[in-house]
């Protein structure tokens, strides 16, 4: 069964070529018995109830994502859910139920999109790999491989042709790394351009919700939805937009493989020769991970305690999880997360993109194949910890200082664009030039 993007099936629903019910219908049947473990809840009941009230509704000609199905990831508000946000059924057993959805959620579905479930994430959404309680999420793309931390059930579902659009977040690259590992788009906006409201601290504000998409064109619909600003849809030419291509390590311990300096290059090469200025520029990454991995273990602190705050068994937590958590204790005592870090760094990458007259940045995605799909829920701290910070150390970085990045498949690797503050059109733009 063809999947429609999601462009195209807002288009014929609202034309009357095609019922949100039936392209509903069509959705369940692609998932059938879900291979991929992307999704931890499907509703199919409920969608089809949601699909045919959007049929019926008068206004149905007007909605951007009129009847196309979507899935949300499992660590935002949908009315009548419980949000797991990773951890086992019994740990989350005293979880409320959702009385209201998220103010995301609510946008896509006043633009007349049909939530057809939930995605699975790791535990509090902390690692670069997805696997819960239960299953661990496949890769279509690259079988046998992780489909990517924390948003990887929802890019297992976009690669394996259940939907066309999924919600997701990002917090240290959690849309970027696995829409790279499993060869779609996905886009990260700048920081307040979409609702976060992503725990008690938005992970001391790093984290920001997106789409996740087969197309370009299906990222910047989906975007101008989330972020309540339809001139986003319209993906523009991006006419004279200056390019910098940053292959340099972020690490002195990141090696990037050929095959992905090979694509993010030839990607580059393919913007030269559509008429933009690209050069060769040395991105200036922080010296220390510490303003980074600092907010890392804290958030994970942060959120453990608000999840069991809320009703969340501390006892059923898995290990790696506490350890994680506790490491964040240490470092909010001792004050190691200082907005001032994030500040300088903003500043210093301001000079940057202004010295060398820049204004939208190529890099990596990824530094390496992903991980291998494992049950890492049931390992050591170590065994998450080390492949999150090995395989995916390029995106951390934006948000930090909160610029909008997105990732886009080039050679069948994941090619990283960066802009300043505001520049989510130029992005788009980019990327729709790269994307084949």
């Amino acid at each position: 069964m063809t999947l429609l993007t999601a462009a195209a099936t807002a288009d014929r629903v609202r034309s009357g070529r095609l019922t949100a019910v039936d392209a509903t219908r069509q959705a369940l049947a692609r998932i059938g018995d879900d291979a991929v473990h992307g999704w931890r809840v499907v509703r199919p009941e409920e969608a089809l109830a949601e699909a045919a009230a959007i049929d019926a509704r008068p206004d149905r000609y007007s909605l951007p994502l009129a009847g196309v199905p979507i899935a949300i990831k499992d660590n935002v508000a949908v009315s009548g859910y419980r949000v797991l946000d990773g951890v086992s059924e019994a740990c989350g057993a005293g979880l409320p139920i959702e009385q209201n959805d998220h103010p995301v959620v609510k946008r896509l579905r006043a633009a007349g999109a049909v939530v057809v479930g939930l995605t699975r994430v790791p535990e509090l959404c902390l690692w670069a790999m997805t696997d819960d309680a239960r299953e661990v999420v496949g890769n279509p793309h690259r079988p046998g491989r992780t489909a990517g931390g924390s948003s990887g059930g929802s890019a297992a579902v976009v690669a394996a042709g259940h939907v066309s659009l999924a919600h997701g977040n990002d917090g240290l690259g959690s849309l970027r790394g696995p829409a790279a590992c499993t060869g779609i788009v996905a886009i990260k906006p700048g920081r307040g351009v979409v609702p976060a409201q992503l725990g008690p601290t938005n992970w001391f504000g790093m984290s920001e919700n997106g789409p996740m998409t087969r197309t370009v064109e299906d990222a910047a619909l989906g975007l101008s939805v989330l972020a309540g600003r339809p001139e986003l849809a319209v993906v523009g030419d991006g006419a004279g937009l200056r390019v910098g291509l940053g292959l340099n390590r972020p690490t002195p311990v990141t090696f990037t493989s050929r095959s992905i300096v090979r694509a993010v290059r030839s990607a580059a090469e393919r913007l030269a020769e559509s008429g933009h200025t690209v050069r060769d520029v040395k991105v200036p990454y922080p010296a220390s991970p510490l303003p980074l991995l600092a907010r890392w273990v804290a958030a994970a602190a942060s959120d453990a305690d608000d999840i069991v705050a809320r009703g969340a068994n501390p006892f059923l937590l898995q290990a790696r999880t506490r350890r994680h958590a506790a490491l964040g204790r240490i470092a909010e005592r001792r004050g190691l997360v200082r907005p001032a870090d994030a500040a300088r760094l903003e500043s210093a990458l301001e000079r940057f993109f202004a010295a060398e007259g820049v204004d939208v940045l190529v890099t990596p995605a990824l530094a390496r194949r992903p991980a291998p799909a494992r049950p890492y829920a049931e390992l050591p701290w170590a065994a998450s910890a080390i492949p999150s910070l090995a395989y995916a150390p390029y995106p951390s970085l934006w948000n930090l200082v909160g610029w909008p990045a997105m990732t886009v498949p080039f050679l069948g690797e994941g090619v990283q664009l960066i802009a300043r503050p505001g520049g989510e059109a130029d992005l788009l733009a980019l990327a729709a030039k790269i994307e084949v």
